[in-house]
């Protein structure tokens, strides 16, 4: 029952995310990026390889955002105590995001059915990039990074 409840709070707690993924078309979705990769490659494990760089340049745009937006905050012209708040809820958003991402890429690779172990893989490489890549541009627009 634990876990049917968690399941509905990430479905609950993503639909904030969805909102603002399709009005934005600059973020790539999971389909267009396997498509990319598809369509660059002929053999899955280069197909694979080129998901997985995908996913590995959007946890590094991530983590630049997150950066960035926990130094905007150490600038912000604000008392501590909203500067501090801002930055706990900044930091446990973060924790919450990747525990999202976790099961909602874990639900993506399950969309495989029966396929192979690194078809399952690229679709969860695939959804990770995306995911990441919008978190990184929701913290982009929700603060003023420089």
């Amino acid at each position: 029952m634990r876990k049917i409840i968690y399941i509905a709070f990430l479905v609950t707690a993503s639909l904030p995310l969805t909102s603002i993924a399709t009005s934005n078309d600059s973020v790539q979705s999971e389909r267009e990026l396997r498509n990319e990769c598809s369509l660059a490659f002929f053999h899955q494990v280069e197909v694979q390889n080129c998901l997985a760089e995908k996913a590995n340049q959007s946890q590094k745009m991530l983590k630049q955002a997150e950066e960035k937006a926990q130094a905007a905050l150490s600038k912000w012209d604000e008392d501590d105590k909203y500067v501090n708040l801002a930055k706990t809820r900044l930091a446990a958003s973060g924790k919450a995001f990747i525990k999202y991402r976790e099961e909602q890429c874990a639900f993506a690779a399950s969309l495989g059915g029966g396929a192979i172990g690194s078809a399952l893989e690229m679709r969860r490489s695939a959804c990770v990039a995306e995911l990441n890549n919008r978190r990184a541009e929701q913290l982009r627009h929700s603060i003023p990074l420089k």
